[in-house]
């Protein structure tokens, strides 16, 4: 074994190897600043270039992008509040607002030092567990799958913050949400209103854009200013390393945690940063600055989303079962290179498997350097002002959006789920629970389907299934424990207590009504469907009403402490941009109407111009400068990915050339 790890080594070491493989960092980083793309887009790209290639070179280009991406995607999360990926969703809630409070440096330089540490030790970790991972993986049937789907809700109750029952309503919502389609079970339809595109369901990154990028957008636009205050960016980057070496054991858990759960197929990588999240958070004696800017929750997230990468390959390598999205790509690239994934990995073709897992740890440190070095430059970003920032986010994440189908009811979908997001920030309603209802939904209910099928209903007396059970039951313990001196959060708001009163509860009513509607249209909608099409569905509408109720009552007996949830900064405020939030909502809606009518790239165009000219007041000179750059931008990276952008009524009635068309 140890003649062929130094073999491996020796292999990769060479100039070729280095260099091939830092070319495939450098794509990765190009990709990963985008928002919303990640590994599936960069691993796409790369593809077509395989051919011709030999193997070692190729194979260092594909790991050097697999490894970098969920560190570069870091840059979106600190410095916009927009998930870089799927991978960094936990982190906007502490990146963000350290970004805010002038310490993007910060937050990115320890996010990259998490993740190069989390990545070099996730390959140490797999070094020695790849000869034993094939015993322990398959030792995991449907049951234990389901049982750690319901380890991943169980994060909820540490993201609800001082309301329970308003996390449980959230991911109740992100349940039933996550159930729109076809049922795992029997292939029934439900709630797509007779429509192709829901027949498959919302695509994830668009919820996920919708429900963080949006509302940012937003809540940022309405006040006019930069992200950040001020720019303390000279030091930001040492001391963002130091930090991390402060909290190196936190850093080792929870890079160990990402392993071991990347390398269960079928959970896939979107939860293993929750999960990182939930664990430092209940394993802290302070958790008062946690979601307003704690170094720790960039540290977790980011270290256990790198690691999650190294334990993604165990199964895709030793069963040809790919983890993710970005796995299954992957599994087309080493298949392309002539690599037959199987358990001849684990044997005669160890010394490939090591290549690969040693190549993933060089190609962590390489990224991290390249990302801290550019990271207090990038960071300056953040001090510009957000009206001539804003444009080129919308049409990103409306670009990263429309990767899912490419259809126009993609940017249709964007602007509802961002208007429910919103909402959802602005009554206290926890969207990353939303988030991680939705995630988990599919999985949820098919390793349920398939564990009653399997084992009946006594499969939750396998012994791996109980073992589960009691660390989730561990874990809600953890995290609904209050620890000595923690008091529930608490917003102030203006004026008299009685007119604060008015202006708090009436909304929040309203919207827990509409909450409660939902879940009940649910649950008649499943009523007809069979009883494996209709089981999880109802459930989850019957948890999450239960659940809005029990937030709905303080707030119809009028008690003033229901106000806390209340989110004043979205809010009507006195320097609002005119119209507020909802004036900002309406330009988004502007635009996705502007291409169902004349397609996206002429909607893109004006767009700009008018955006520039109205809300940011620049000069014509800067106004078509500005589109003319992202003209450039959009058009390139539509031309790499042979894209042809969504039409509209134009576009229907006239052939027009590309872009246009």
């Amino acid at each position: 074994m140890f003649e062929t790890l130094f073999s491996a080594l020796a292999e990769l070491m060479t100039l070729q190897h280095l260099g091939f493989m830092t070319l495939g960092v450098v794509l990765g980083l190009m990709v990963g600043v985008l928002p919303g793309l990640g590994g599936i887009v960069g691993l796409s790209l790369l593809l077509p270039f395989l051919y011709g290639m030999d193997q070692t070179s190729a194979l260092a280009m594909l790991i050097g992008l697999v490894a970098v991406i969920p560190t570069s995607d870091t840059f979106a999360s600190v410095l916009m509040g927009i998930p870089g990926s799927t991978a960094s969703q936990a982190t906007v809630l502490d990146g963000f607002p350290m970004s805010k409070r002038g310490e993007a440096a910060r937050a990115l330089s320890a996010a990259f030092s998490a993740s190069m540490i989390g990545g070099v030790f996730g390959a140490m970790v797999l070094t020695g567990f790849v000869v034993i991972a094939r015993p322990l993986i398959l030792s995991f049937s449907s049951a234990e799958l389901f049982a750690l789907t319901i380890f991943g809700l169980s994060m909820v109750g540490v993201l609800s913050g001082s309301n329970l029952a308003k996390g449980v309503g959230a991911a109740g919502l992100g349940l039933v949400i996550g159930t729109v389609g076809s049922a795992p079970a029997t292939g029934e339809y439900r709630m797509d209103f007779g429509t192709l595109y829901l027949m498959d369901g919302i695509p994830l990154v668009i919820v996920a854009l919708g429900l963080f990028a949006v509302p940012e957008i937003v809540d940022l636009l309405r006040g006019g200013s930069s992200i950040a205050g001020t720019s303390r960016l000279g030091k930001g980057w040492i001391e963002g390393i130091r930090d991390t070496w402060t909290y190196k054991w936190l850093t080792l858990r929870c890079a160990g945690l990402g392993a071991i759960i990347g390398a269960i197929p079928g959970l896939g990588g979107s939860v293993v940063d929750w999960i990182a999240y939930g664990h430092v958070v209940q394993t802290s004696k302070d958790r008062s600055q946690f979601g307003k800017g704690d170094v720790r929750g960039v540290i977790a997230p980011e270290s256990a989303n790198n690691a999650k990468e190294g334990g993604g390959l165990i199964p895709t390598l030793l069963f040809g079962i790919p983890g993710s999205g970005s796995m299954a790509v992957f599994l087309a690239g080493l298949i392309l290179l002539g690599i037959q994934p199987g358990p001849a990995m684990a044997e005669r073709n160890l010394d490939v498997t090591y290549t690969i897992v040693w190549t993933l740890a060089i190609a962590n440190v390489v990224g991290t350097l390249l990302c801290i070095v550019a990271a207090p430059g990038i960071a300056r970003l953040t001090t510009i002002r957000y009206t001539l920032v804003a444009p080129f986010m919308i049409m990103v994440i409306s670009f990263a959006a429309f990767q899912a189908t490419r259809s126009i009811f993609d940017l249709v979908a964007l602007l509802g789920v961002g208007v429910v997001g919103v909402l959802l920030k602005r009554f206290g309603w926890p969207r990353p629970a939303f988030l991680i209802g939705f995630v988990l939904a599919t999985q949820a209910e098919r390793y349920l389907y398939q564990a009653v099928q399997f084992y009946g209903w006594g499969f939750a007396g396998r012994p791996l299934v109980i073992a589960i059970i009691v660390l989730t039951a561990l874990s809600v313990w953890l995290g609904a424990r209050r620890r000595p001196g923690e008091g529930s959060a608490s917003v102030a708001t203006e004026g008299s207590a009685e007119l604060a009163q008015a202006r708090v509860l009436w909304p929040q009513i309203a919207f827990a009504l509409a909450l409660l509607a939902t879940f009940i249209f649910v649950f008649v909608e499943a009523l007809p469907l069979s009883r494996l099409g209709g089981i999880f569905p109802t459930w989850a509408a019957v948890a999450g009403a239960l659940a809005t109720l029990v937030a709905l009552v303080p707030l119809l007996l009028g008690r003033q402490g229901s106000s806390a949830n209340f989110d004043m900064e979205a809010a009507p405020r006195e320097e609002d941009a005119r119209f507020g939030a909802w004036g900002m909502l309406l330009w988004l809606a502007g635009f996705v109407g502007g291409v169902a009518l004349v397609g996206f790239f002429i909607a893109l165009l004006g767009f700009f111009i008018a955006f520039l000219r109205v809300m940011a007041r620049t000069s014509w000179l800067t106004t078509l400068i500005l589109t003319a750059a992202a003209a450039a931008f959009i058009l390139t990276l539509a031309y790499s990915l042979n894209l042809v952008f969504p039409g509209g009524w134009l576009q229907e009635v006239y052939d027009l050339p590309w872009p246009l068309r």
